[in-house]
């Protein structure tokens, strides 16, 4: 067959030979001043054509002229000839049939094959063969492609219908979100749900109505923001698991979270009246943190200073008591003595820190007593116990200068200047 195809266009330029027996060649120059014009013009094409047209159904088996007439019974086509030519158009479609089912699968990819519809295998990255159509087919799926949805809003055009959610406080939020996924199982992807795309976006519409629904405001707004995030994640996971789509939520990122626009002024009063009270109990907690613990230094210094006086008080009526028994015992020996005593010495706690100075000397007696006040005055000017000191020796010093200057006196005065020197010694 193949030969038959090289010798065709040597076999159709034979058959080319005009009247005159000459070869018709496009390429000889003097091509057009030869053959059936006499005049040396250009031929008639419609000769050429006809010619040409009746050579051509020659070659094919037909007898008579060409377009002159109908072709006569019995002619037709070699068959032998147009045999060989159709063995090799069928051979490459079959070729070409077969080379259809090769196919590769990329990184990251998957081929399913399916055989009369019914799914066969999954293979995996590299080239691959599989039965050509309609015996089998191979859909290649892309399972490392992160594909993204965006639920509440389109290209940036907010959807109301799946925005708006109802909180658990009965308040109405503006939620944004979108939804991150891959494919851990193409065949489950193909075959379990018819739109697995759409699936997903109920699923996590879902998910995310019934965490809202149990949540306040506040919360969904403010403080848990990221937890509702990762209770929606896993969520929607568990509902597509169950429904076996073969696809894996990878994140869930909130993108908008606010009260619907027609209150959020009312809103944003309600939030800064909030923000407000907290500021004042904020103020107020600071002042009882500086308040009460000053409050309660001054209790546990007073509770301390009352402590100390009442032992302070209980110890001195206790050593009171004790002198009190102790001059007692002596007074039941010397009631003079003691009494005496006792006036002396309840007259120095009186007068010590007095500046005059008081001389006891009995009327008519004529003596005189020399008193240094300048010393004594000087003298009280020093501490307390200086102060007692001088007045002890003060006296004691004076009577010798007195006795210097006094006459001679009687044995009666003269006892009692000795009394007074011994109860002056015997002062502790």
């Amino acid at each position: 067959m193949l030969n038959a195809l090289k010798s065709l266009p040597a076999r159709i330029a034979g058959r080319l030979k005009g009247a005159s027996g000459t070869q018709m060649s496009l390429n000889d120059p003097n091509w057009g001043r030869r053959g059936g014009n006499n005049n040396g013009g250009p031929p008639d094409l419609d000769d050429l054509l006809r010619n040409f047209n009746r050579k051509l159904s020659g070659l094919f088996g037909r007898k008579g002229g060409g377009n002159d007439g109908p072709p006569k019974e019995g002619g037709g086509p070699n068959l032998a000839r147009l045999g060989g030519g159709a063995g090799v158009v069928v051979a490459l479609l079959v070729a070409l049939w077969i080379a259809s089912g090769f196919y590769i699968v990329g990184a990251g990819e998957r081929g399913v094959v399916t055989r009369f519809g019914k799914y066969l295998e999954t293979t995996s990255p590299g080239p691959r063969w599989h039965l050509p159509y309609p015996m089998e087919t191979a859909d290649v799926v892309n399972v490392s492609q992160v594909r993204t949805l965006e639920l509440g809003f389109r290209n940036k055009a907010k959807v109301p219908k799946e925005a708006l959610m109802l909180t658990d406080d009965e308040n109405i939020v503006d939620i944004q979100f979108t939804v991150q996924y891959t494919l851990k199982s193409a065949e489950e992807y193909l075959f379990n749900d018819r739109a697995p795309d759409e699936a997903v976006v109920q699923a996590a519409e879902t998910a995310m109505r019934e965490i809202v629904g149990k949540s306040s405001m506040d919360f969904v707004l403010y403080e848990g923001r990221e937890q509702v995030a990762i209770q929606a994640t896993k969520l929607i996971q568990e509902i597509l698991d169950r429904y076996k789509t073969g696809i894996q939520v990878s994140k869930v990122n909130l993108q908008n979270a606010q009260p619907p626009e027609q209150v959020q002024a009312a809103f944003d009063d309600a939030n800064r009246a909030v923000q407000d009270r907290e500021r004042a109990k904020n103020e107020g907690q600071a002042y009882a943190n500086d308040v009460i613990p000053k409050a309660r230094g001054n209790a546990s210094r007073v509770t301390q200073e009352a402590e100390g006086y009442r032992q302070r008080v209980v110890e001195r009526a206790e050593g009171d008591a004790a002198r009190f028994r102790s001059i007692t015992s002596e007074y039941v020996k010397a009631p003079g003595v003691t009494r005496d005593r006792l006036y002396l010495e309840a007259m120095q706690d009186v007068m010590q820190n007095s500046s005059k100075v008081l001389v006891d000397l009995k009327p008519g007696s004529g003596s005189l007593l020399y008193l240094p006040l300048d010393k004594l005055i000087q003298q009280s000017g020093q501490s307390v116990s200086g102060n007692l000191d001088a007045q002890r020796t003060a006296p004691v010093a004076a009577e010798p200068a007195a006795a210097a200057v006094e006459p001679p006196v009687s044995g009666a005065r003269a006892r009692d200047s000795g009394f007074r020197t011994r109860d002056r010694e015997a002062r502790p």
